[in-house]
Formats: structure tokens, sequence, C-alpha cells
């Protein structure tokens, strides 16, 4: 009944009441209230079964909480099928590629290092003038 109050706020309430009616009539009008819901549940539960009655036999297992509009979308029109909805979000769901990413780039530098760490000799070809071009743009450091 209360699942959306925290333990501040039923504190302030009960500090409101305290002033509202003083310590005396606390109790009383604790009683009354009390009453009151008891009175209102036993009527809401009474309309529901002269509901479910009217309604007929074929009715008897009917829930109002079918008829809050997701409820009943779910229930009777998608026949407790998601229409694939998971494969849908892990298809989207980034991680994965995010991963593969990182490993790539983890790859890139572990080579850069080993690359760093053997010893430097000068090629005037072509090829290896793009290839250090290449990698000097990258830096492993700065990642």
């Amino acid at each position: 009944m209360f699942s959306d109050v925290g333990p501040l706020e039923l504190v302030t309430l009960a500090v409101l009441a305290v002033l509202l009616f003083g310590p005396d009539k606390l109790p009383e009008v604790i009683q009354n209230v009390t009453a009151f819901i008891r009175k209102f549940r036993e009527f809401s539960e009474n309309a529901k079964q002269e509901i479910r009655s009217e309604l007929g036999p074929q009715f008897k297992d009917f829930e109002f909480e079918d008829l809050h509009p997701k409820t009943f979308v779910r229930k009777h029109v998608l026949d407790g099928d998601d229409l694939g909805l998971d494969e849908i979000r892990s298809a989207l769901d980034p991680r994965k590629e995010l991963a593969e990413v990182s490993d790539a780039v983890r790859e890139a530098a572990d080579t850069s290092e080993a690359d760093a760490a053997a010893p430097a000799h000068v090629n005037l070809t072509k090829d290896a003038g793009a290839d250090s071009a290449a990698r000097a743009s990258f830096d492993p450091d700065a990642t």
C-alpha cells in the first residue's frame, strides 16, 4: 500500500498527525482511518465480485489489472510473445562491438610496444617509409 512512501515521509506524516490531532485524539483518529480503509476494501471486493458474477462463468478468472493497457496488449494481442524484443535488444547492445574494438586497440598497442623494443634499423624503401609514418601517428601512451 505504501510502496512509494519512504521512511522520512512516514516520520513527517507521523509528526504532522501528532501536531494536528494531538496525542490524546490520535489513537481515535487512527482507528477511524483504519475502519474506513477496511470498509473501502470490502466495498471494492464486493463490487469486483458482483461484476464478475454479472459477466458470467467464462469471466470467473477475470482480473481488473488485465485492463491496464500494457497488460491487455501483452496478454491478448501478443499472446505472451514479446515479438523477439530480447533479440533486438541484444543486437542493439554495443558492448560486444566495444569489447572487440578495445581488444584490437590493446593488440595494436602491444605490437607497437614490441616494435619499439626491437632494435631500430632504417629501411629507405617506399613501403617502409609509409609504414613508419603510420606507426608514428599512433601513440599508445596517449590512449
